[in-house]
């Protein structure tokens, strides 16, 4: 494969013109002439850049409103014919095919166009670029000879390359560039294949593609032998951690990206079931240890904190509120260690005392913290991967069905929305226990739901015995019998809330009825492998 090829005449097609005029102008200075289309010719031209309209290469006008334009033998000739077969070069002299040495197009912005609340078909559909594709795959292609230029990221690293070799560029800059053409045009066929078959009435497509911008290698996956790299999802509307910004603290691990991201979305759910109040999570190893709302950020951090602070020793912390200096107070007294604190934003004064207290910590800004967009799930499995809906199934307490026992009182009720919350972040089988906004403790990931229950109470039975209230027991899914909710009653709790649907639903409500304990049935099951 030959090395550096000088760059002569350049075609520039772009929708988003970001840091367009600055590239240009580089390439004007290194003799290079600009071909353009559309737009892109007219902002060149307005910025004083010499630019040739692509109709005086091709000989036809743009027509269609624009769809037809770059889809010419004389393009695509100059962006295939190679400059090393004399057939090739006797081809293009003989029909009058200039070569064109780089290209620089992006595409037109369907995928941003979709994500539009309110979008119309046709407005979709005309953002689906045809010619842009086109050429950026016939460049890619013949990259032993083309530069191909997709995104204003690229633009700084193709400028370096230009002036440190009088003009030209190497093989290995022309190969990243090709590898990250395709992955582009390959991604925005995926999208645009997506939208169809959703709009055909299809959930999932026939085939699933999954998209994500590398942000980086991680130090190690889930153990140290193990190679990891963390991707961004393009697509995601909602507030996340993989593009959240980090003030302070090293780079995130992979567990502790997966912790954050699940305190995250328990915060999330915490909004919808009680907004405006702040609420606070505190997750190891993906589970609640610790989780609470309350009037006050710092309140619902301090009981969060409180409902297992053994657990709560190295974990995760979400907060839906932004932190003040009173949270942050809250935050760094005592003999507390937390690996990462996932918030909104910090006020200058927190975010002092929070960096201040841990040199390591990583602090973590995602913006307002708003429920969870609708969006589908993935898991790997060996041969392939499950696809699903993520849960974003909204918890409402009013639509709780009371089974048994004495109707719940409203302080009651949004007890049982929150727990029931809180159990749909725990690893099933999952059972929990709590009290006036405080998560006081939890049994996870059992093989059976009895141990759940008797983990649960494990936790919390010195606590519900030594204070007042009324303490409320989740379960993620329903009892088969009886004897995991008679283990929950002995042990103090005075309500219970479970989606139902078992075969023996009328024991448990029987039982609970005969011990004046009030039972809930949510009519949703909440199972998270």
């Amino acid at each position: 494969m030959h090395g550096l090829v000088r760059v002569r005449r350049a075609l520039i097609s772009v929708s988003d013109k970001r840091d367009l005029i600055p590239f240009a102008k580089t390439l004007v200075d290194l003799g290079v002439e600009i071909v353009s289309t559309g737009g892109t010719s007219a902002a060149l031209a307005a910025a004083g850049i010499p630019v040739v309209p692509i109709e005086q290469l091709t000989g036809f006008p743009e027509m269609m409103d624009g769809r037809l334009k770059t889809l010419h033998p004389r393009v695509h000739g100059g962006l295939l014919g190679r400059r090393d077969l004399p057939d090739h070069v006797k081809a293009m002299a003989a029909h009058g095919i200039p070569p064109i040495d780089l290209v620089c197009v992006n595409l037109y912005p369907f995928e941003m166009t979709v994500r539009r609340d309110g979008v119309q078909e046709h407005e979709a559909i005309e953002q689906i670029d045809i010619g842009g594709p086109s050429m950026l795959r016939s460049a890619a292609k013949n990259h032993e000879f083309v530069t191909v230029v997709t995104d204003p990221a690229q633009y700084d690293r193709v400028a370096s390359e230009l002036a440190a070799n009088d003009g030209a560029t190497t093989t290995e800059l022309r190969r990243t560039l090709a590898a990250a053409t395709f992955a582009r045009t390959a991604a925005y066929d995926t999208a645009i294949a997506a939208w169809m078959s959703q709009r055909a009435g299809n959930r999932f497509p026939p085939v699933f593609e999954l998209r994500g911008v590398n942000e980086g290698e991680l130090r190690y996956g889930e153990n140290p032998h193990q190679a990891a790299a963390v991707y961004r999802d393009p697509t995601y509307r909602g507030p996340n951690v993989v593009g959240a910004e980090l003030l302070h603290g090293k780079p995130l691990s992979y567990n502790n990206l997966l912790d954050a991201a699940a305190a995250l979305e328990l915060v999330q759910d915490f909004r919808e079931i009680a907004s405006p109040m702040a609420g606070a999570a505190v997750v190891k190893h993906t589970n609640p240890c610790g989780a609470a709302m309350a009037e006050s950020l710092r309140e619902a951090f301090a009981h969060a904190y409180a409902g297992d602070p053994l657990a709560a020793f190295g974990g995760i912390v979400a907060l839906n509120r932004p932190v003040d200096r009173a949270t942050a107070e809250e935050i760094v007294a005592g003999e507390k260690f937390l690996e990462v604190i996932v918030a909104p934003s910090y006020d200058d004064d927190a975010l002092a005392l929070l960096s201040a207290r841990w040199k390591n910590v990583r602090l973590l800004a995602v913006g307002p913290v708003t429920a969870m967009p609708k969006s589908v799930a993935v898991r790997s499995i060996a041969g392939g991967f499950l696809a699903q809906e993520a849960d974003t199934h909204a918890i409402v307490a009013s639509e709780f069905q009371h089974a048994a026992g004495p109707a719940p009182t409203p302080a009651v009720l949004r007890d049982a929305a929150f727990l029931t919350a809180v159990v749909k972040h725990l690893k099933s089988n999952a059972v929990c226990i709590g009290r006036d906004g405080q998560l006081l403790g939890a049994g996870a990931g059992q093989m059976d739901r009895v141990a759940s229950c008797r983990n649960a109470v494990e936790k919390t039975i010195s606590r519900i015995a030594d204070a007042p209230g009324i303490a409320v027991a989740a379960s993620d899914a329903f009892f088969p019998f009886d004897d995991g909710p008679r283990l929950l009653i002995d042990a103090g709790v005075r309500c219970i809330v479970h989606p139902g649907g078992s075969k023996r639903d009328d024991d448990t409500f029987a039982l609970c009825a005969e011990r004046g304990v009030t039972c809930l049935v949510t009519g949703v099951r909440r199972f998270r492998h």
